[in-house]
């Protein structure tokens, strides 16, 4: 990100962002003059974050505090509580799904404040837009994008002919290389759930295509549109988002709104390592922000997070911690 101001009774603000789509970095216009809404993908709280989570929260805080100067910013992050992972968890604690992800919202919230990251403006919750998720899924269908087999609603990719731009990727070399194996009301391995069955002991909501719960991609469109507008400036997330939920995000939305753009500009942040090595659970390198805050200021962190330029890697480690705190 880069900035620079002119001394005026408000900041005048230039600013240049990398848009992952346009594949490069580009001057920042917003829809409105004068006002700037952005959508970021927050997190599924099944349990507390860890400090890959932490950065794009880190990131994008600094980016809407930026914005904040210059313009009217309305900021979005939602939290994702319906989900497979959930579930699972409930299973195993035996605690209701609502108590366990109040409990990881609030965690989150006060694990994200010890680094210094301000609420946004709008945190919606996919489960108190379900109404607007099964509008759009019926908007899908009306319009050829989606089909309904055996209780599911999915995308239908091959009708989307920009599918794979976001992401740079080719579709018939997607199918080609394809090891996924195809479930059996799919019509190709990349078509996408939109709306998926739920037995009796699973969450689930009344809808056109039976008692169900919604696909995790469909949620963020219907949640940006519905706060901040059926296109938005900024959408913004980390890497590892790029395929296949922003790529999912912008195919459905695009598609229910007659080819406008779902988001003018997409951001994302660069992985994020540890001691050179990629964060995974079954290498047991995940280290949660929650107890990190017990042992390092909040700030040191915040630092460290941002240490590097947002979208290259950085790699956390004992010399990363050690040199913020030098700082």
């Amino acid at each position: 990100m880069i900035a620079s101001f002119e001394p005026t009774d408000r900041y005048f603000m230039t600013l240049q962002l990398h848009d992952t789509l346009q594949g490069k970095k580009v001057p920042f216009e917003p829809l409105k003059p004068g006002e700037v809404t952005m959508y970021l993908c927050g997190p599924t709280v099944y349990n507390y974050a860890h400090i890959g989570n932490a950065r794009p929260a880190v990131v994008f805080d600094l980016l809407a505090r930026l914005l904040r100067r210059s313009y009217k910013l309305t900021f979005a992050r939602n939290f994702t509580d319906v989900d497979d992972k959930i579930n699972a968890a409930s299973i195993e604690t035996g605690k209701p799904i609502d108590e366990i992800t109040a409990r990881y919202i609030k965690a989150y919230n006060d694990d994200m404040g010890a680094l210094g990251v301000c609420r946004p403006d709008i945190e919606p919750r996919a489960t108190h837009h379900i109404d607007e998720m099964i509008e759009m899924i019926a908007t899908l269908i009306e319009k050829g994008f989606a089909y309904v087999a055996e209780g599911h609603v999915l995308f239908d990719v091959s009708s989307d002919k920009s599918y794979g731009s976001l992401s740079k990727r080719n579709l018939r070399e997607m199918i080609a290389g394809s090891r996924v194996e195809v479930a059996p009301y799919k019509k190709a391995a990349h078509d996408f759930v939109l709306w998926k069955p739920s037995t009796p002991e699973l969450p689930g909501w009344d809808s056109p295509w039976g008692r169900g719960r919604p696909g995790w991609h469909i949620e963020c469109s219907a949640m940006a549109e519905k706060h901040l507008g059926k296109t938005i400036d900024i959408h913004a997330g980390g890497r590892d988002l790029v395929f296949p939920h922003h790529e999912n995000e912008m195919a459905q939305s695009c598609c229910a709104h007659d080819g406008a753009p779902f988001a003018r500009y997409w951001l994302h942040n660069g992985f994020l390592s540890m001691d050179q090595t990629k964060m995974s659970k079954s290498l047991g390198n995940v280290l949660l922000v929650h107890e990190l805050i017990k042992t390092i200021p909040g700030e040191v962190i915040r630092l460290a997070l941002l240490g590097a330029h947002y979208k290259q890697p950085l790699d956390w480690s004992a010399e990363t911690i050690e040199s913020s705190r030098r700082m």
